[in-house]
């Protein structure tokens, strides 16, 4: 299937890892050009020598570039937006996926986690969409993919101040989609369950010390109660973001995609 992204400037906040990393290496298979943003200049670079392997065509000019920036600064936004305009052209594309909430078991948790967390995942997307999303609507298109986490909808007691930053984010998710369909912008979120990322590992990480457990047990219940089976691939959740980017999900707005794997049957 043509996703029809060939040429489109695409910019994936937190691109150098994981599945914001992965997103970027379907779009640059479709043919689209790619900023990658992160705060760590080095995973950057890692990143790039990556995508250029995989896909050999992301080394030509105009293609793929990357810019080190802090996603919870309103001014580092900014210069960023600039630069990747300047260097690519306007912004058809904006994939969220910087910054997780460090996940706090219930009677570690202090005033300062809370705020934490919405420093590492809320600010961390709105900044961007907020900055990003006024330019598509001015020039009247452009999509918007937050990758945010099924934390926001299915409460767990060592994710509850990340869990509340992405419940907000579903609420931003809905709202700009509303706000700005008359604009032609659309504006949709994907929500991963446990996916093979190192994010994975701080989780199991924090749910084994709740449970009293080692991190390896942890896992094994975890994966447990997947009804697939396994662990989602970052491959997995990028195929869906690439699509609910593409114009072949052209009525799709609003929308919060669950990818959990069926662990939580729920209607939505």
């Amino acid at each position: 299937m043509d996703l029809e992204l060939g040429g489109k400037v695409v910019v994936i906040t937190g691109g150098s890892k994981g599945i914001g990393l992965a997103c970027a290496q379907g779009f640059l298979a479709e043919g689209a050009r790619v900023a990658i943003v992160s705060r760590d200049a080095a995973n950057l670079s890692r990143a790039c020598e990556a995508l250029v392997r995989a896909v050999p065509a992301a080394a030509d000019a105009g293609r793929l570039m990357s810019v080190a920036a802090e996603m919870a600064d309103p001014a580092a936004v900014a210069a960023m937006v600039a630069k990747v305009e300047a260097g690519l052209g306007p912004i058809d594309v904006l994939v969220t996926s910087a910054g997780a909430a460090k996940r706090t078991p219930p009677d570690e948790l202090e005033p300062a986690a809370w705020r934490a967390a919405m420093d590492a995942k809320y600010f961390s997307y709105v900044f961007p969409i907020d900055a990003i999303v006024k330019r598509m609507g001015a020039r009247g298109s452009g999509t918007i993919v937050n990758v945010i986490g099924a934390g926001g909808k299915v409460a767990s007691p060592v994710h509850m101040p990340g869990g509340a930053a992405n419940a907000a984010l579903m609420l931003v998710t809905a709202g700009m989609a509303s706000a700005y369909a008359g604009r032609g912008i659309r504006v949709n979120a994907v929500n991963p369950g446990l996916t093979l990322t190192e994010r994975l590992k701080e989780g199991m990480q924090a749910d084994a010390r709740m449970q009293g457990i080692s991190p390896d047990e942890a896992l094994a219940r975890a994966k447990a109660k997947l009804p697939l089976g396994r662990i989602a691939t970052p491959e997995e959740i990028a195929n869906a973001v690439l699509f609910l980017a593409s114009s072949k999900a052209s009525y799709v707005s609003g929308a919060i995609l669950s990818m959990d794997g069926a662990v939580n049957p729920i209607v939505v």
